[in-house]
């Protein structure tokens, strides 16, 4: 991402509805995952903070980012802990090994789209991964919703269900359950990113916080799908949810074959 969108981010995050709302739902789906009494959690690609504060709610937090300007932005906010969340500048996956603990929780929310060697990455997380720990992704889904604010935001690709599926299987990952979401709002989004393409414009709504009664609106309509997400699976949506966990090791046939010997 570019430093104003940085700034941008940073400026908008506690009030947009988009943020608001994305927050209770990953709240609600982190209080399914049955974490450990004080988790060990790794946030790659943590921005400026705007889930630090909610991660720790649930553990000691390690925030891997790569802008240090986003890390400083992060630092200044009022939920940021210093004695349960800890900053590292690095990217992903070139920096992955220098983190020597591994993680209970990992999180990547909107990052991987970013990075340009995507299955490299999810095979190197799955490494951070304690036995029966999470992989808790979110990603832009359907290629065919590319539009100006991909570039803006310097998306490298958008995913389907079973594009993401097939990554985390190359990487030893086997996905556990996997949801689209922003559906409810889907529709609109449609319209705005037809007319992105037919004008090369990108529109000024996701950086700009609406009028106070559209924003609560916005915020309640696509928070409420945290109810439906606890109860379906919804087939469609702007985003994927995905949670995803190593896939075990082959046991040992307990009944193996008896060799043959040569006469």
């Amino acid at each position: 991402m570019s430093p104003n969108a940085y700034s941008e981010m940073a400026k908008i995050q506690d009030q947009h509805w988009w943020f608001v709302a994305r927050r209770k739902i990953l709240h609600h789906e982190l209080t399914r995952l049955n974490l450990p009494t004080d988790a060990s959690i790794l946030e790659v690609g943590s921005g400026t903070g705007a889930n630090l504060g909610l991660l720790s709610e649930f553990g000691q937090v390690t925030a891997l980012e790569m802008s240090a300007k986003a890390i400083a932005l992060a630092r200044e906010r009022a939920d940021f802990d210093a004695s349960r969340i800890t900053t590292q500048q690095g990217c992903c996956p070139e920096d992955l090994d220098n983190l020597s603990a591994q993680f209970d929780l990992i999180c990547l929310f909107d990052v991987l789209e970013h990075i340009e060697d995507d299955a490299l990455s999810l095979s190197r997380l799955k490494t951070l991964l304690k036995p029966g720990g999470t992989l808790m992704l979110t990603v832009p889904a359907y290629a065919w919703m590319w539009g100006p604010h991909d570039v803006h935001l310097h998306h490298k690709r958008r995913y389907s269900k079973a594009r993401l599926a097939a990554g985390c299987a190359l990487a030893g990952l086997s996905v556990k359950r996997a949801s689209y979401f922003n559906t409810l709002l889907f529709p609109l989004a449609v319209v705005a990113r037809l007319v992105e393409r037919l004008t090369g414009h990108k529109s000024s709504a996701a950086s700009q916080i609406p009028q106070h009664t559209l924003n609560a609106f916005l915020t309640s309509i696509f928070s409420f799908e945290r109810i439906l997400l606890s109860r379906m699976t919804l087939p469609f949506g702007l985003s994927l949810l995905a949670m995803a966990q190593a896939k075990p090791l082959n046991p040992p046939d307990p009944h193996p074959a008896p060799e043959t010997v040569p006469r």
